[in-house]
């Protein structure tokens, strides 16, 4: 069936150059760590969040809070609390696995040094930061959580890859940044009790989007094809429906 040959209703379907412009969109977001400066316009940043805000929700619950930081100490406070957990999560990558055997603790010592050449952040450098919270009081919202409590924190990853994709269509970079204790930040945002930080995201212009995922360039790690995270009717069942061609696309890193 050929794109545009769905089944959709007449008139449902948007059309081939929407299509290609929404699908560009997923393909070429990328988790940016280097920014140009810069500042995005106030009308610009509301559409954005307004996307966000539109994202899907369990029981409609939209448990999302947006916090923009623009003052500059409160951002290196923020800025030292990640820098303070990429040391910590250096050490658990350097760590050996089997102390009493030489080769793997080489392999972590390697881990780690790895880790350290990454940039992993630009909260310093993008046009604009904004904190993702948790709201307070979301235990109130029994609809889609009662079995999966966790429901709140996918709705809010929904939010955050509606933002994603609208500042790639506007021509903006961002990046999630999720290495931080929530406690401190939570302290430095004066959040409520309940309350929780899910990620900083740094947003603005770039001086160009990666080619690929950064950490699939650095050799961190690579996607897997698509045909080894979709079944058929069972876990590990083969999709046998599908083309077989991996064309890549927009992943973390």
């Amino acid at each position: 069936m050929a794109p545009g040959e769905s089944g959709a209703a007449a008139g449902e379907a948007y059309s081939a150059a929407e299509r290609e412009a929404i699908y560009r969109a997923i393909r070429e977001r990328r988790d940016m760590r280097h920014f140009a400066g810069g500042h995005v316009e106030p009308a610009v940043l509301e559409r954005l969040l307004r996307a966000a805000h539109e994202g899907p929700s369990v029981g409609f619950m939209q448990p999302w809070r947006f916090i923009r930081v623009s003052d500059a100490a409160l951002r290196r406070q923020l800025h030292a609390c990640v820098d303070a957990e990429r040391l910590r999560t250096a050490e658990v990558l350097g760590a050996s696995p089997a102390p009493d055997a030489a080769g793997p603790a080489v392999q972590g010592a390697g881990r780690q040094e790895e880790f350290l050449r990454l940039k992993l952040e630009g909260i310093l450098d993008a046009a604009e930061l904004i904190a993702v919270v948790l709201a307070d009081g979301r235990d109130a919202h029994v609809f889609g959580r009662r079995t999966m409590p966790h429901m709140d924190v996918a709705s809010v990853g929904c939010a955050i890859e509606n933002l994603w994709l609208a500042a790639r269509a506007e021509g903006l970079g961002m990046g999630w940044v999720s290495i931080f204790d929530p406690l401190d930040v939570a302290r430095l945002l004066g959040l409520p009790p309940g309350a929780e930080p899910v990620a900083l995201l740094c947003l603005g212009p770039v001086h160009g989007f990666y080619p690929s995922p950064m950490l699939e360039r650095e050799r961190w790690a690579r996607r897997a094809p698509l045909a080894s995270v979709v079944f058929d009717g069972g876990w590990g069942r083969p999709a046998r429906w599908l083309s077989g061609s991996e064309n890549g696309g927009a992943g973390d890193g």
